[in-house]
């Protein structure tokens, strides 16, 4: 399987053990943007960040890990309204370059942003070699959310959403946790807590077995190339409490 193939080339491209991350998670720093050395990395649970602080690319494999897992999601009373209104038409990898463009907007903490030129190319790259994914919320013909991240075997690594409409975010991530439950799809990676995947039901693993559940995932097939929505099972809209940013919105979204 290609995510197998890829996290076996780890060492080959540079990247140091995962163990060796400090506390911080920072694991390395330098190297690029190429698709090669991105899906190696998340094929290894390693992910860049740039910083405004540093010229060279910061390498990432934090633990604790923040997971959600697709079918074990805790969807709030007024998430549930929300989804049976259909206040939005979702697309999947229609507009991928204007949702990576429109989450390097969001406002940070720092007032900057990670998701710098480079960045931008290097997942548009990934997305036309069919690894990066986008989900859309349109308005009409405007598109007013979504979020990107990239897929390897039965993994979603999300990395960042955006909205300029109230709750499009929201909508946009419960559309694919919905859609990744129906494909049977094992995980999804947060990288770290924030309050909105919390709110979920996100649940945090210890490196050794976000490791162990990453490895054995890539085993399975990578659903590559453009998606398309496919019959789902709603859980999204009906979802009970259960224990189960970068998928981080933009605004506090519940």
């Amino acid at each position: 399987m290609i995510g197998l193939e890829l996290r076996r080339a780890r060492q080959a491209l540079g990247f140091p053990p995962v163990e060796k991350a400090n506390d911080d998670g920072l694991l390395a720093v330098g190297g690029d943007l190429s698709p090669e050395r991105l899906l190696v990395a998340y094929a290894n649970g390693i992910f860049p960040w740039p910083s405004r602080h540093t010229p060279l690319l910061p390498w990432f494999c934090p633990s604790p890990r923040t997971v959600l897992i697709p079918g074990r999601i805790s969807v709030s009373r007024s998430a549930r309204k929300t989804m049976r209104r259909n206040p939005f038409t979702m697309t999947y990898d229609r507009a991928f370059a204007e949702v990576i463009r429109a989450c390097a907007t969001v406002p940070r903490d720092d007032g900057g942003t990670w998701i710098t030129e480079a960045m931008i190319d290097g997942y548009i790259r990934l997305h036309e070699l069919g690894f990066a994914h986008s989900v859309e919320a349109w308005n009409g013909d405007r598109l007013v959310g979504g979020l990107y991240g990239v897929s390897l075997g039965a993994a979603f690594f999300g990395e960042s959403m955006f909205r300029l409409e109230s709750e499009a975010s929201k909508v946009a991530l419960l559309t694919l946790l919905d859609q990744l439950e129906a494909w049977d799809f094992d995980l999804v990676d947060c990288q770290m807590m924030t309050p909105h995947v919390q709110r979920l039901g996100a649940v945090e693993w210890e490196l050794e077995r976000f490791q162990s559940e990453l490895e054995r995932t890539l085993g399975r097939e990578t659903r590559r190339g453009p998606w398309a929505r496919t019959k789902t099972n709603k859980t999204a809209m009906t979802a009970t409490p259960a224990h189960i940013a970068r998928c981080q919105p933009s605004t506090n979204d519940s």
